[in-house]
């Protein structure tokens, strides 16, 4: 197969307009009209709303193309649009070639009867997706998600462009992934299937084996491949395909089609297995680990199609050899959920990821790979792909593939209903095969779940309901004709209804005993942080809570000093969910002095919420085995805004990504403390007494076992010692253990702390402090803070107990070792990977008044 991308020469204008403007493809409208000064900046205060109503008229792309003689000779030419933004329309030389209607999909069409040599013109008009949605809205009115436009479930389009509680209205459109010609000569590959059965040597028959004998328990895998061929033509844009697994197959021109394989492993050495091989046999498999597991190690399959001996096209991926399931069994809690990978279980510690901007011409695979090593910075070995954005680009599961973050992938359907008319129905089965096809090799795919909060929200409480049709609908489409599709095209890749969801069928959806948890009772509820102890979950993907950005992110869409304002009409246009500013105020009040200032406000609010997901993740970590999964919602943002998010908008990491570096540590010593903020304790009550104690655990997320020193001391303001205590221990892998409870009694509330520390082979792997008080009433004495820069290493003095040291620069963009950590008196020096040390700042939670 010959090709050629259609990527230059474009040019764009509003439809009707006589002005043409240079484009870039792939690229957005929005793109197109800031990059030639024809809207302002979207994120700037409220343009938003000016950014909208853009998107009420409709936009057309156009740019003239050579066909080349090494396509014009081949058996048919395809016009291939990975993917359109979309309704549009396509048109060559002015003959209109179809329409595309849904921005999840391949768009291909037969232009063998229809380009010229040279000078052929492509036309792409771009729709308005608002008055799409309007009037399909007016047609039907199907409900979903308050923060979206209303009709946004009738355009298969990603749902968080019409607005979220964390995005903007903002619905771009576009021509936004490659265009290309392709010259196919008698036919091409589809696609192909590879199938693994693992050998596991006999002793591998437990989590613990299998951790002690790592790569050495599997003995053999044996890939199992099926190969799809494209022989025929495109009917109503489904190409017609045969299977030619084995060479048995011929084409419709009388031709024999084989293929070859090809095997690259991961230290470059290859194999060629000729005569269209169905099984290849790899012996001492090199296999590949989440993140803290193992290594990443990758396998190339090349596989190149022959027509009668002639090579007419080739398929090359990248695999990873492992098994990949959830965990479901009976236990003495309920019912188990975790990963499974080549036969262990692991502990699923991450983030939900939203799509990373809303122009999506600013989404490369250099953006996605900064903001994917920043979660692997912070230990992530697990990433989900929330179900109301779009299926990332390839390159997305790449770098996971490369990181090891198993990758949790949602079906595009969020917080609605839907109505399963034929043509909708026709329309999302030809989305779920090719999406399907084209991320089942990645080695991180750990599961495919059918949609976010449907079956919960919509069902358990009748939310958006108007008609028992939507429930028939819902069940057709999540519990039959997705997991049909995924059995027949995936087969060995997990499938889950809804998240959360305890197994479908309306069955308690958000049973903490089975399944995956959304979790919001802390943030939405109210609750206090340590209400996260009460519970058990088997799995918790979603739970947060929200924090401002970066003053210099705020920056970015305001330079007025009256908006720096929490309450400001501003910061709340860039806070979408309506009284969350005031919700962080409210449990500020419970935790910190009042902030003087905007800067120090957002500084609290960035602890706070570093400290309520810090006691979620480290009480599920203390009870792993009854609880396999933290995944806090959400790593990132799509635009500059007040969200739940861990790295803001511009890059910059608040203090939970820090926090989450350490609680998601694979070797983590945490404290379950009881005091005041376990107590819900009002000091001015009469008998207002309460337990001070702590009681230790550390959890080892490894595959080893671990023989650590784990070491406390009870301290004052000053950081003097008044008690203490150090033990010794082995952590066997894949486990957690508790140490036993030490009650102090003799501690005073405001002027006593706990430090404690793990160290492991002389290195402090895990440390951190607790207060019995409310952080606000604790008597500290002014640390007098100082840091110096000597080469990449900050040293940063302490006199006294430091709480949340942040040490920053001017531009606010370091990236640390280590950041917002506790200090006891002395000192700590963490490494610069990131920014400049010119000009640095220190602050603490002395500093908050």
């Amino acid at each position: 197969m010959t090709e050629k991308t259609l990527h230059t020469g474009w040019k764009m204008r509003r439809l009707g307009e006589m002005e043409w403007l240079p484009a870039t493809v792939p690229g957005s409208v929005y793109g197109d009209l800031l990059a030639n000064g024809r809207m302002e900046n979207p994120f700037w205060k409220d343009n938003e709303d000016k950014a909208l109503e853009l998107m009420e008229y409709d936009y057309e792309y156009t740019m003239q193309f050579d066909c080349p003689e090494d396509i014009l000779d081949k058996d048919r030419i395809l016009l291939h649009f990975d993917r359109l933004d979309t309704i549009a329309d396509v048109f060559l030389n002015g003959e209109h070639l179809g329409d595309a209607f849904n921005m999840h999909r391949i768009w291909e069409y037969d232009i063998r009867e229809k380009v010229k040599p040279a000078e052929n013109e492509l036309r792409v008009v771009l729709h308005s997706p608002n008055k799409y949605i309007r009037e399909a809205f007016r047609e039907c009115r199907t409900l979903g998600n308050d923060d979206t436009l209303e009709g946004f479930v009738h355009i298969r389009k990603a749902h968080y462009m019409f607005g979220w509680d964390w995005g903007a209205h903002l619905p771009d459109a576009g021509i936004f992934r490659p265009v290309t010609l392709l010259g196919i000569d008698r036919g091409r590959i589809d696609n192909v299937l590879i199938l693994q059965q693992h050998e596991r040597v006999p002793e591998a028959d437990s989590d613990r084996a299998i951790a002690a004998l790592g790569n050495r328990s599997v003995s053999r895998v044996t890939l199992q491949l099926q190969v799809t061929e494209e022989t025929a033509g495109i009917t109503d844009g489904v190409p017609k395909l045969m299977d030619v697994t084995g060479g048995r197959v011929f084409g419709g021109c009388g031709q024999h089609m084989s293929y070859q394989a090809e095997i690259t492993a991961p230290d470059g050495t290859k194999a060629v297995y000729e005569d269209s091989p169905t099984e290849i046999v790899i012996e001492e498999p090199k296999l590949w680990w989440p993140n803290g597991y193992g290594a990443q190690d990758l396998y190339t399959v090349k596989v190149v199609l022959y027509s009668d001996g002639r090579e007419i096209d080739c398929w090359e991926k990248r695999i990873g050899l492992r098994t990949m399931n959830m965990r479901r069994e009976k236990d003495e809690w309920g019912e188990c959920f975790a990963h499974e990978v080549n036969g262990a279980a692991v502990f699923a510690m991450g983030a939900d990821y939203i799509p990373e901007d809303n122009l999506l011409g600013r989404v490369t695979p250099e953006t996605t790979r900064k903001l994917l090593e920043k979660a692997r910075f912070a230990n992530f070995n697990a990433i989900r792909v929330w179900g109301g954005g779009y299926y990332p680009s390839d390159w997305f599961y790449d770098i996971c593939d490369e990181l090891g973050l198993m990758v949790w992938q949602d079906f595009m359907f969020a917080c609605a209903v839907y109505e399963l008319t034929p043509a909708f129905e026709a329309n999302i089965r030809q989305e779920f095969i090719e999406n399907v096809k084209r991320i089942r090799h990645h080695a991180s795919l750990g599961l495919w779940c059918g949609n976010n909060e449907m079956e919960q929200f919509v069902f358990e409480r009748n939310s958006w309901l108007t008609k028992a049709s939507e429930v028939r609908d819902y069940f057709l489409m999540f519990e039959r004709i997705i997991p049909e599709i995924v059995h027949t095209y995936d087969p060995q890749t997990f499938y889950w209804p809804a998240s959360p969801s305890s197994g479908g069928c309306l069955d308690e959806p958000n049973d903490p005993n089975r399944g995956d948890v959304h979790y919001w009772a802390v943030w939405h509820g109210n609750k206090p942080f340590s209400e996260y102890r009460k519970y058990f979950f088997r799995y918790a993907s979603e739970f947060g809570f929200q924090a401002f950005p970066s003053l210099k992110t705020i920056e970015t869409f305001t330079d007025d000093p009256e908006d720096y304002n929490a309450f400001s009409y501003i910061c709340e246009k860039h806070q979408r969910q309506y009284s969350a500013n005031g919700k962080i105020m409210g449990y500020m009040q419970q935790t910190y002095k009042y902030p003087s200032g905007f800067d120090t406000f957002i500084y609290a609010s960035q602890l706070l919420q570093a400290d309520a997901i810090r006691y979620g993740v480290e009480h599920f970590r203390r009870n792993r085995g009854r609880c396999m999964g933290a995944i806090y919602w959400q790593l990132n943002d799509c635009w500059p805004v007040v969200s739940w998010s861990s790295i803001d908008y511009e890059g910059r990491l608040k203090a939970l990504h820090y926090y989450a570096k350490r609680f998601f540590a694979p070797l983590l010593l945490s404290c379950e403390e009881q005091g005041m903020m376990s107590a819900e304790a009002n000091m001015n009550r009469e008998h207002f007494e309460f337990e001070k104690s702590i009681r230790l655990n550390v959890a080892n997320e490894t595959m080893k076992d671990a023989q650590v020193t784990v070491r406390w001391a009870l301290r004052t303001p000053d950081a003097q010692i008044v008690r203490s205590g150090e033990e010794s221990l082995t952590v066997p892998a894949l486990t957690s253990v508790w140490l036993d409870k030490i009650l102090f009694p003799e501690a005073q509330l405001r002027t006593n702390y706990v430090s404690y520390e793990m160290e492991m082979d002389g290195e402090i792997l895990s440390e951190g402090t607790v207060n019995f008080s409310y952080p606000k009433y604790f008597a500290y004495m002014d640390p007098q803070l100082s840091c110096k820069a000597e080469g990449d290493v900050i040293t940063v003095k302490a006199q006294a107990y430091a709480k949340s040291v942040e040490i920053r620069n001017e531009e606010d963009n370091l990236v640390l070792s280590d950041n917002f950590f506790d200090m006891n008196a002395g000192v700590k020096r963490v490494r610069v990977l990131e920014g400049n040390t010119d000009k640095l700042m220190v602050r603490s939670v002395f500093d908050i008044k």
